[in-house]
């Protein structure tokens, strides 16, 4: 079948003929209709995580999926041949810039009705990322004030409507050029990075959630009322992380010399800091099926490419300037929403 795989760091991104993927009991045959894009794959690609991720190649790449059951492994229950369903499969079984994939089933749902295979293959990554952020670890409640950096990226235009359906009130950081944008998916305030310093206008929030790293991160910290939680997905690690991801001794103490810093900061300012790597889950994938549904949540789909320009399209993320998120598009793929009902 047709891939797009690289054969080792920092290699380019190829189309290939792969094998057919190998069906176990508890996994669904999915033929691919489209595939979301996300910053993973390429950090993937260039090895930034090749020791918390050990990858052999060549690496099929790929993290978010839609489409249709077309087989299932021997002891599957909750599918059948012809479910449209939407995945991020988990770490170790990537591989979804490929006409068809092998997903355990604890890692699938069925897609939403109300969209589109293009707009549900945009969601499993950035909307997990989001529900994990903000329900699992922040335990957002109605009256809180949430601060979503990069409000118009991918997991920034989910969360801040996560967090709006959760009763929070929502600030976000974008450009003058998005603030129309951001607004509309429900932040209350919208902080220009390029001319305002959110440090400097926002104050006594509960949570943040940073996708930016660095600097930002640590500026972060101090907008947090006593007792906060900035939790960051661009990094570093920390001690919990390294513990739970069972890495070994050697890795752990590097994570948690990298991590030091940034904690010694939260825990002067009376904060914490908490980071998160998602992961798969398809029970928390039909919880966010149900607010697509309902229309709490709405997919944002800013760019779709042809499958044979995916080593362009995953060039071009890595530009930055896209809403929301990229997806590649496989010729079965439906374009447009379809609601049976």
């Amino acid at each position: 079948m047709r891939a797009f795989a690289f054969t080792g760091y920092k290699q380019p991104l190829r189309e290939t003929v792969a094998p057919e993927p190998i069906v176990g009991d508890h996994d669904v045959l999915v033929e691919i209709h489209a595939a979301g894009l996300n910053q993973l794959d390429e950090k993937i690609r260039t090895g930034e995580f090749k020791q918390l991720l050990h990858y052999r190649t060549p690496l099929t790449l790929g993290h978010d999926l839609a489409g249709s059951v077309i087989g299932v492994g021997a002891r599957v229950r909750g599918f059948s041949v012809g479910d449209e369903v939407y995945a991020r499969p988990r770490d170790g079984h990537i591989g979804t810039f490929a006409e068809r994939i092998a997903v355990h089933e604890d890692d699938l749902a069925l897609a939403p009705t109300s969209i589109s295979a293009v707009e549900a293959a945009s969601l499993p990554l950035v909307a997990l990322t989001a529900w994990q952020a903000l329900v699992e670890r922040a335990n957002v409640q109605p009256g809180q004030k949430v601060l979503i950096h990069a409000g118009a990226g991918g997991v920034g235009s989910i969360a801040i409507q996560l967090a709006k359906h959760l009763g929070a009130t929502v600030a976000t950081t974008a450009s003058a050029a998005n603030a129309d944008f951001v607004r509309d998916l429900g932040a209350d305030v919208v902080i220009d990075y390029r001319t305002e310093d959110f440090e400097k206008v926002l104050t006594g929030y509960d949570v943040v959630l940073d996708s930016l790293g660095g600097d930002n991160l640590e500026r972060s910290l101090r907008v947090l009322r006593p007792g906060g939680t900035a939790i960051g997905i661009a990094g570093p690690p920390d001690p919990a992380f390294a513990a739970a991801a069972g890495l070994n001794p050697i890795v752990r103490l590097a994570i948690t010399a990298l991590s030091r810093k940034i904690r010694r900061h939260a825990a002067k300012a009376g904060v914490s800091y908490e980071f998160l790597f998602m992961r798969a889950s398809g029970e928390q994938l039909r919880r966010i099926t149900e607010l697509v549904d309902d229309g709490a949540v709405r997919p944002i789909v800013g760019r779709t490419y042809p499958f044979r320009e995916t080593p362009d399209a995953l060039t071009a993320l890595a530009s930055g300037g896209i809403r929301g998120k990229a997806v590649i598009t496989l010729p079965t793929a439906r374009t447009t929403s379809e609601n049976p009902t």
